[in-house]
């Protein structure tokens, strides 16, 4: 049953950390991807509050090899960047580092930048928090539009933050910013783990929903499909029965597939063909 289109599955290139960008690049182009969530991350992008990588040339590289650019997905777990900082000077560093990660993805041609609410303090008012990341994103989602991207919001595991970590904290949050630059995006992960299901989420969001972190688990681990306990072909037919039409991101990040990434996107994309339209 062919259920999803081909440009839909986003190759990312965080398990290729000890890899060079070509090398990345090369083997999805090689593997039949179409489109690539670049990870603007250090050796293969640089980006921080105050510059960027040189786009066109990073852009020239992906496009010369058939492939486009269309979800950017700034760090904001292992960098000192996140949404809802608690010290001022590195609340607006922050702001500015995602302000350059929108202007970064405008230059590559991305549609659609990934982010979450970010965390506070275990030892504060949660609300006080809840309130510092309301306001980044708010701030983003203008510079969003002024750089015809839209923000995608994930909800995180409860080991990753006390903000947005269920459907309705990402229902919370998203009424309060509405904002038609901020969207919805699902991660199955964070999903899996709080006993969610993908049809919940649309019944919630509908279109808003524009981007998803596709991948497999039990449930925690973001794991390439076999390797969890997930129905990959179950879930396709979930988003084809909903005519989600968005991006299916590839966020392989456990260490184990850090060594020979390559063979393990093989085994992944073998997963998929069978479904590719």
């Amino acid at each position: 049953m062919k259920l999803i289109d081909r440009e839909q599955i986003a190759a990312m290139n965080i398990h290729y950390l000890y890899y060079s960008l070509e090398y990345f690049l090369d083997t999805q182009a090689a593997l039949g991807v179409k489109t690539i969530e670049l990870w603007p991350g250090a050796p293969h992008f640089f980006l921080d509050s105050m510059t960027y990588s040189d786009c066109r040339e990073i852009r020239h590289k992906i496009e010369s090899r058939g492939l486009t650019a269309r979800i950017i997905t700034p760090e904001n777990c292992t960098y000192q960047y996140q949404f809802a900082a608690q010290v001022p000077e590195i609340y607006e560093k922050s702001f500015q580092y995602f302000k350059n990660g929108l202007k970064a993805g405008a230059e590559l041609g991305c549609k659609i930048m990934a982010i979450n609410s970010g965390w506070g303090y275990w030892n504060e008012d949660r609300e006080e928090a809840w309130k510092r990341s309301a306001n980044m994103l708010a701030r983003l989602a203008e510079e969003a539009k002024k750089e015809g991207i839209c923000l995608a919001m994930e909800s995180l595991r409860p080991q990753e933050s006390q903000l947005v970590t269920t459907l309705g904290n990402t229902k919370r949050m998203f009424d309060e910013i509405n904002h038609p630059h901020l969207k919805v995006m699902i991660d199955t992960t964070a999903m899996g783990v709080a006993g969610e299901t993908l049809e919940e989420w649309f019944d919630v969001f509908g279109e808003d929903i524009i981007h998803m972190h596709f991948i497999d688990g039990n449930p925690y681990g973001h794991l390439i499909w076999g390797d969890g306990n997930h129905d990959l072909e179950s879930w396709l037919k979930v988003l084809d029965q909903r005519g989600y039409k968005g991006y299916l991101g590839q966020e392989i990040t456990d260490f184990d597939y850090f060594e020979k990434p390559d063979s393990h996107d093989m085994r992944n994309m073998a997963a998929y063909e069978p479904f590719i339209r």
